[in-house]
């Protein structure tokens, strides 16, 4: 069941999204997401549709505290329009008062793909242009180059075994060891922003075949805490996790009051987040780490044109921001639809929208304004549109969204040769 969604797989992986919620612990973003505000359209949309921890995030933008959101792009072939939510995603987040972290995550290509080192850099360089295109405002590194990233990869590797990997990845013993490091390494990514500015709430918004790698970073964070702090409703129990006697000793002498015992100590009259921060900072002062568990959000995949998952494998599947224009007109007017048999069945039974990916192209980016998106649906589900002008309405506005964001890309190159 672990190793059913794989985030290096190339081709579609159907999941049940109800299954994501009983059987994997992903909830539902609705109950999370009503005091912020406001709902950015994908979220309101659906797109995403679920989270692990978000609840923390929404606090954090509703009070104005400290975040951090960070995710990541395996540098393996030019950016495409499959990876558009995910950034706008991390741009809406650092809008909101987050910190950002953009992760290039060569070291993964390097050792999943075989790419070069070279490669790597130039696929990982047109990624961040499309970033700073949507105005993202963060911090940007290649695994590679990141010593501090590295060192607590390493830290991780003691909190994981190998039985551990198979059973969330699938891992075999023909599983090269590069390609379990490169595992390490996205923990070290998530957990990062943490030891880069300071422990606080981070989110990972990510696509749902990367939820194995938030759900080990998770476990890695509780484990490489010195303390565990537990709220029994009638006190605060602060249970030591192998911290050493100078970080017990100084807890107690935080708290006024406290009772000690064997391995715990207990703690009435107190908040829960004021000990959960002043425990953090004794671990820290201590050369503890003092992690938050870290959250995440899922989007749905949009579709490629011709089904499935859009792929660069598949390249009649995407549209890539680099592609003649040309291409990209064929492709749309190529693509799969959700359109009956004959001309007549579409008049008589409508469209089928909600399967088809020409529609969910306009719902995820290409359509912003609600009340048109929802008459697009409604004249595609009544027989009044047909296929063949959704596709050149379609057609016209990825290419005006192209041409414009292409020049934005342009510009971010000067951003890029700053940073260098």
């Amino acid at each position: 069941m672990e190793s059913s969604i794989n985030p290096w797989a190339s081709s579609d992986q159907s999941v049940d999204i109800e299954r994501l919620y009983t059987e994997f612990g992903i909830e539902r973003m609705d109950a999370v997401v009503d005091e912020l505000p406001e709902l950015p359209y994908f979220m309101k949309r659906g797109i995403v549709f679920g989270h692990r921890d978000y609840g923390r995030i929404t606090k954090a933008i509703v009070n104005h505290d400290p975040f951090h959101v960070l995710t990541g792009f395996m540098p393996s072939g030019h950016p495409h329009l499959g990876h558009l939510m995910v950034m706008k995603e991390v741009v809406w987040h650092v809008q909101q008062g987050g910190n950002g972290y953009i992760c290039v995550a060569d070291r993964e290509a390097h050792a999943v793909r075989n790419l070069t080192w070279e490669q790597c850099q130039k696929y990982g360089d047109e990624y961040l242009s499309c970033l700073f295109a949507l105005g993202y405002d963060g911090e940007t590194y290649l695994q590679s180059q990141n010593r501090v990233v590295q060192d607590l990869a390493f830290e991780a590797s003691t909190k994981v075994n190998f039985s551990e990997m198979s059973a969330i990845y699938g891992f075999t013993p023909e599983t090269d060891i590069g390609h379990a490091l490169s595992v390490l390494t996205q923990v070290s990514d998530i957990l990062y922003p943490q030891v880069d500015d300071e422990p606080a709430p981070t989110v990972v918004p990510a696509g749902l075949d990367q939820d194995p790698h938030v759900r080990l970073t998770r476990g890695v964070a509780h484990k490489l805490r010195m303390f565990t702090v537990e709220d029994r409703d009638t006190h605060i129990s602060i249970r030591s996790k192998e911290a050493p006697v100078e970080a017990m000793d100084a807890v107690q002498k935080a708290f006024k009051g406290s009772k000690r015992y064997e391995g715990h100590i207990d703690i009435t009259g107190v908040p829960h987040e004021i000990v959960s921060k002043t425990v953090r900072a004794i671990e820290q002062a201590n050369g503890g780490y003092g992690f938050v568990t870290p959250s995440a959000t899922y989007h749905r995949f949009m579709p490629g044109l011709t089904g499935g998952k859009m792929s660069s494998s598949v390249p009649e599947s995407i549209i890539g921001f680099y592609e003649d224009d040309k291409v990209v007109n064929k492709k749309i007017m190529s693509a799969l639809t959700g359109g009956r048999m004959t001309l007549q069945e579409q008049k008589e039974l409508g469209g089928e929208a909600d399967k088809c990916p020409v529609y969910l192209l306009n719902l995820f980016h290409m359509v912003t304004d609600d009340a048109e998106l929802a008459e697009v649906h409604r004249r595609c589900k009544a027989g009044e549109l047909m296929c063949g002008q959704c596709k050149k309405d379609t057609a016209a506005r990825v290419l005006a969204f192209l041409g414009e964001f292409r020049e934005k890309m342009a510009a971010a190159s000067d951003v890029l040769a700053s940073r260098s």
